[in-house]
């Protein structure tokens, strides 16, 4: 007879197969902090294998679930064979088996709430008991048992690493917080310093975990260290128009004194006026982008008027230069001929004088030349300063003087030593004539110095 509390009858008494539940998609794992321990393993699947290995059903179509405690009936099966009925039963055994394989991936990646699925393990073993299902029911017991077990561990190491994740977020944001702090402060490096608090503000928001409070506070740091800067880089940036206005107004006052500047000749001082009027340029800082490049041109523009000019009549005084060069050496090469002091020295002054003369008449030289050229006119003038001197050496009364003097003591100290012999006196004699033989070499000696200059 049909149990009229057996859900697999119909409404006409013909058992049927009851529902059974549907696993829905399997949830992957949700990023978050990770449970380092505490964590099931992920068993493989149990299939049910063969359904005659863990029931049967008998002729009267109950059906038996076998067990370590022995056979306990689970049900009916009327609506066809035998087999039928177990590969039904066999079913809803893995579809069991399914539900606890998604509970513990749950809570082997994290995802999920550990007590929910603590609760639903419970469930499903609360209803083990009288489940319809033909399969190793043994061992889904020992995985439910597992999970609800492990359940509180899972949710306590989630927690500390939610703790462990919220303290280095936490942690990460206070470093951005005090960098932004020290570059609103100090940092005048403006267009590095605006990046590097916007790098911040995208890493800031990527950072999660950090409870509101906490964050709020963080925040404001990082937001009153960013509006700090602002008012210290706008303040600067207004300083800087305001001392661009005052340097355009400068420029154009020092373009004014340039222009009346740029057709003067006085060449050396006012070259060195444009050269005052650049440092004043340099020193005046920038003008406003958009003049600073047309100023600057209408200087240079009265300049370059002025160097240009200046330029010009360099360049007619080069050519000048260089042709008197040309002839200063055309004199020289006819004056080293013609002047020769060793031969005839009145004359060589003569020629030197007419020289000076056509020389100074000449005029002025390039720069890189006029060393050399003064050079060797410095050479003929001390060929006849040498042939004077060795003139004047040689008729020098002092030493013609001093060779009489040494001659004459000569003839004295022979005369003495004569005497000196005539009295019988040899001795005085010898040493009067050695002197005297002294006298004479030196007189030799001071004439023969005068005939060789």
């Amino acid at each position: 007879m049909t149990n009229p509390t057996d859900p697999t009858a119909n409404d006409q008494g013909t058992p049927r197969p009851a529902p059974a539940p549907r696993p829905g998609p399997r949830p992957g794992p949700r990023p978050g902090p990770r449970p380092s321990a505490a964590i099931p393993p992920t068993h493989a699947p149990v299939p049910h294998g063969d359904p005659h290995a863990f029931g049967r059903i008998d002729s009267d179509g109950v059906v038996w679930l076998k067990t370590a405690e022995g056979e306990r009936s689970i049900g009916s099966w009327q609506a066809g064979s035998i087999e039928d009925g177990l590969a039904h039963f066999a079913r809803r055994f893995d579809d069991l088996a399914t539900e606890v394989e998604i509970l513990e991936e749950r809570l082997a990646a994290g995802s999920g709430d550990p007590r929910k699925a603590q609760q639903s393990a419970k469930h499903l073993l609360d209803e083990l008991p009288t489940a319809t299902v033909l399969g190793d029911v043994a061992a889904i017991e020992r995985r439910l048992t597992a999970i609800v077990s492990s359940a509180d561990d899972v949710a306590s190491a989630q927690r500390s690493a939610r703790e462990e994740a919220r303290a280095t977020a936490i942690a990460r944001k206070e470093e951005l917080a005090a960098e932004a702090e020290q570059i609103g402060a100090d940092s005048t490096q403006w267009k590095a310093s605006g990046d590097r608090l916007r790098a911040i503000l995208d890493e800031w928001k990527g950072i999660k975990g950090v409870d509101r409070k906490t964050d709020d506070q963080l925040w404001k740091r990082y937001a009153k260290a960013r509006d700090a800067f602002n008012r210290r880089r706008g303040a600067h940036f207004a300083e800087l128009d305001r001392e661009r206005v005052g340097a355009k107004v400068r420029k154009e006052e020092i373009i004014a004194k340039a222009e009346e500047l740029s057709s003067s000749t006085d060449w050396a001082p006012t070259a060195a006026k444009f050269r005052d009027l650049l440092a004043e340029w340099k020193a005046a800082g920038r003008a406003p982008r958009d003049t600073d490049d047309a100023l600057w041109q209408r200087f240079k523009a009265a300049q370059d008027l002025f160097f240009a000019a200046r330029n010009s009549v360099a360049s007619e005084r080069d050519n000048e230069f260089a042709a008197n060069a040309s002839e200063k050496l055309a004199l020289l090469a006819e004056a080293e001929k013609l002047i020769t002091p060793n031969t005839d020295l009145d004359a060589a002054r003569r020629e030197f004088r007419a020289f000076r003369d056509k020389w100074d008449e000449i005029g002025k030289v390039p720069r890189e030349q006029m060393h050399a050229l003064e050079n060797r006119a410095r050479a003929l003038e001390k060929r006849i300063r040498d042939a004077e001197d060795a003139q004047w050496q040689r008729t020098d009364p002092e030493a013609e003087a001093r060779a009489a003097q040494f001659a004459d003591r000569a003839a004295q100290f022979e005369e003495q030593a004569t005497k000196a012999a005539e009295r019988g006196k040899d001795r005085d004699a010898a040493k009067l004539r050695e002197q005297a033989a002294q006298w004479r070499e030196w007189a030799e000696a001071a004439r023969s110095a005068i005939s060789d200059r």
